[in-house]
């Protein structure tokens, strides 16, 4: 998929974890999930610019999400301990469940294409795709991203704080 379309799959993942953080009055960390997510979603697809890394390939895995929410959660970690232990701990779970969510996402978008996916590599080189739109469908790439932005605007709609009376 192309980047509406990963900006969308991103968006779409989001939501529930959105939906968690907004229904424990933690509107902050919604939001910054939520940029998070979005910055993410066009990662997996720098292997594009790197010489000798199949577009596809090691970023397109399991182990690559695995990896970047390792890699947010050490952030997350970092970011908490002047706060204290229990801190850090859910800002390092935080960090991991966001940043590989947002892997995921991509290749989740990206196992729709006909070129598929490696996502267990390297303990498997079997590919896997379901064949329903090519990467570059503007149709599917906006779909998503309409889905996206929709399933973003639920949560917010029915997670929102009853206003107090005027």
């Amino acid at each position: 998929m192309y980047r509406p379309g990963h900006y969308g799959a991103a968006l779409l993942a989001y939501a529930p974890l959105g939906f968690a953080l907004l229904s424990f009055d933690l509107p902050g960390l919604a939001v910054l999930g939520g940029a998070l997510s979005l910055a993410l979603a066009p990662v997996p697809d720098l292997d594009q610019r790197i010489p000798l890394i199949r577009h596809r390939g090691v970023t397109h895995t399991l182990l690559f999400a695995l990896v970047v929410g390792g890699v947010l959660g050490a952030v997350g970690w970092v970011a908490g301990t002047g706060a204290g232990v229990e801190t850090a701990r859910r800002l390092a779970a935080f960090g991991g469940v966001v940043g590989t969510v947002a892997i995921l996402s991509h290749l989740l978008a990206d196992v729709i294409t006909p070129m598929g996916i490696t996502p267990f590599w390297p303990l498997s080189r079997r590919n896997y795709t379901l064949r329903l739109a090519r990467a570059d469908n503007a149709i599917a790439n906006y779909l998503l991203l309409a889905l996206g932005v929709f399933a973003v605007a639920l949560v917010v709609s029915v997670s929102r704080p009853a206003l107090p009376p005027a």
